[in-house]
């Protein structure tokens, strides 16, 4: 393209802000860039949302320098002065965009702007000595770390140097609500000098980040931007769901990788266990890319993972929601869910990995037959609508499972992460935002246990009441008490708690709790006495709570003598006939004939 875009801004960028641009190979300006710069520039507060993979980050960095540099060539900053705050909601995020700045700050006319990048899981001592060696004038963190910074007190003084800070950027500030930093945001805030730039950039508008809007800007523009008024996802992304039988969605899902040519596809698991397990298995059945795995519980290993993933020519990434905002990976063309996320919204985040600046993309969801309502669902929730994919299993159902309960059998490892997956993903379940559609009780839990390949079903309370007929267990026999390790740390440790137990009976490090000794016959009674106890307190409550709303006045005094089990379910029947009365379910006449009242 060319670059008269970028040079026909009403407020011209300055030559360095444009060679720079030039080394993202001039794209042509996006929507929310469009709209957003010019009222940054011209120093208005800004509240953006657009949809993911808009181009943000160039929406709020251009501006970002323009006002710094402009201050520079005005008042030169100072060493310990910062200029500008870049909170990000996640570490990924962060770096992210602190790659893209410092292709910014290379250039010579720019080279007065210093940035540091500071996120949580580092050590914060050693935080505070590269921000005391090294002072920034951008400073790009996550909102945990930058809080416990400016309550700190010391030699930094972190509240002194913000003191003339020209700009805030609140990045993916719906995310940065959702993970709970609302409180620390406020804090932050309260630092910070009212006369500064604020620009804002969601996905999504809550009420939270109409708060926020409120608390932290002043008299903000608020800029809306979307491709279409009647989706919520890029244009050139295809959305796709495959219905699956529970137990064959592994096999589904290996059929898809087979069948499908992509440079980059991201899998997305509900929870940390279920992307350790399948990090496991699905190695040994795809070796077709490279693969790897990414969680919230990795801490520091999750950035150098990202990278791995962006360098590999050819790679597949499972992730929890960790990585549903902000990764910005071009290459990515699809974006494969296990199962509905958690809540709709995060399926727009998923899926918005794929099709950004301006290419194409593909997103598949896998449905079971009992989570069908889900696509109507979608469609009306968040605009989004989902189109059935066309792809054929390619069998192998019987022989794949066969190969999973071999590698559960020879490594306890790989078992003991199959079962904490299950049982992870089972939870999980029961905490779905949909739960009126994608309900518990539907689930065969014997065939999902089936598509995660264990040798036996794990107890759990969630199996007591529902379906698990359906589990197919190993063809050969396996006692699961006697499986071993292969890492020889870990069967050491087997071993000597095996010993211990075999010696006292006891399994070392469970919790030991105290049994009663009484018999089993007395036991039986005195919680049936409990019972009983229990109920009639809590019919005597709702007696007199309902005797209350049915006559309009409450019973002012307790009653002394005790009630009877006869009277008190003659009073409840009452009540029945009352409430039926009121509720227009019988009539007046047969009110009266089965209280015996005459007329």
């Amino acid at each position: 393209m060319s670059r008269k875009q970028w040079d026909s801004l009403s407020t011209p960028l300055s030559q360095c802000v444009l060679d720079t641009i030039k080394t993202f190979g001039f794209r042509k300006m996006t929507p929310v860039q469009t709209a957003t710069i010019p009222l940054l520039i011209s120093m208005k507060d800004v509240s953006a949302e657009a949809v993911t993979g808009s181009g943000k980050t160039l929406a709020f960095l251009v501006p970002l320098i323009e006002i710094l540099l402009r201050r520079q060539n005005q008042n030169p900053w100072r060493t310990n002065e910062i200029g500008a705050l870049i909170i990000s909601p996640t570490r990924e995020l962060a770096f992210q965009i602190s790659e893209v700045l410092s292709k910014f700050l290379i250039h010579k006319d720019l080279s007065f702007l210093k940035q540091q990048l500071i996120v949580g899981g580092n050590n914060i001592e050693e935080d505070i000595k590269n921000l005391m060696k090294n002072p920034p004038t951008v400073l790009v963190c996550t909102p945990g770390r930058l809080g416990d910074l400016i309550e700190r007190k010391g030699e930094l003084n972190l509240p002194g140097r913000v003191k003339t800070l020209e700009f805030l950027v609140l990045d993916e500030a719906d995310r940065l609500l959702d993970l709970g930093f609302k409180t620390t945001i406020n804090t932050i805030l309260s630092y910070l000098p009212r006369q500064r730039r604020t620009g804002l950039f969601s996905a999504t508008q809550t009420t939270e980040v109409t708060d926020l809007i409120r608390a932290g800007l002043r008299n903000p523009v608020l800029v809306s931007v979307k491709e279409k008024s009647n989706i919520s996802t890029p244009v050139l992304l295809k959305n796709f769901y495959k219905i699956v039988e529970p137990k064959e969605k592994f096999n589904d899902l290996l059929t898809f990788l087979k069948k499908t040519e992509f440079t980059k596809a991201m899998i997305f698991f509900p929870t940390c266990a279920c992307v350790e397990y399948w990090q496991e298995i699905l190695p040994q059945f795809y070796k077709e890319s490279k693969i790897f795995g990414i969680h919230g519980k990795m801490k520091n290993r999750r950035h150098k993972i990202v990278e791995k993933f962006r360098n590999a020519d050819k790679a597949i990434l499972l992730s929890t929601d960790v990585l549903a905002r902000g990764l910005d990976i071009p290459e990515i063309d699809w974006v494969v869910q296990w199962d509905p996320p958690s809540n709709a919204t995060s399926f727009v985040h998923r899926v918005g990995r794929t099709a950004r600046q301006g290419m194409e993309g593909n997103s598949l969801v896998f449905l079971l037959p009992t989570e069908d309502a889900y696509i109507n669902f979608l469609s009306i929730n968040q605009k989004v609508e989902l189109v059935p994919l066309d792809l054929e299993s390619s069998g192998g159902f019987e022989e794949n499972l066969a190969i999973i309960h071999k590698l559960q059998a020879d490594d306890k490892e790989i078992y003991d992460k199959g079962v904490k997956a299950f049982v992870s993903h089972i939870r999980a379940y029961t905490k779905h935002e949909c739960n009126a559609i994608l309900r518990l009780k539907d689930l065969d839990l014997g065939k999902v246990a089936t598509s995660y390949g264990l040798l036996q079903m794990p107890r759990m309370p969630e199996l007591k009441n529902l379906n698990a007929d359906n589990f197919i267990e190993p063809s050969f026999d396996v006692n699961v008490n006697q499986l071993t390790y292969k890492n020889k740390q870990k069967e050491e440790s087997r071993q000597g708690k095996l010993k211990v137990y075999e010696e006292t009976g006891e399994w070392p490090g469970k919790k030991k709790f105290k049994r009663k000794t009484e018999a089993w016959e007395q036991s039986k009674k005195n919680k049936e006495e409990s019972k009983t106890k229990k109920k009639e307190r809590k019919s005597k409550r709702q007696l007199k709570k309902e005797t209350a709303n049915a006559n309009g006045t409450a019973i002012a005094k307790k009653r002394k003598a005790k009630i009877s089990q006869e009277d008190i379910d003659e009073i409840a029947n009452d009540l029945r006939l009352f409430k039926k009365l009121k509720k227009n379910k019988m009539t007046e006449e047969e009110f009266n004939e089965q209280m015996g009242i005459d007329d």
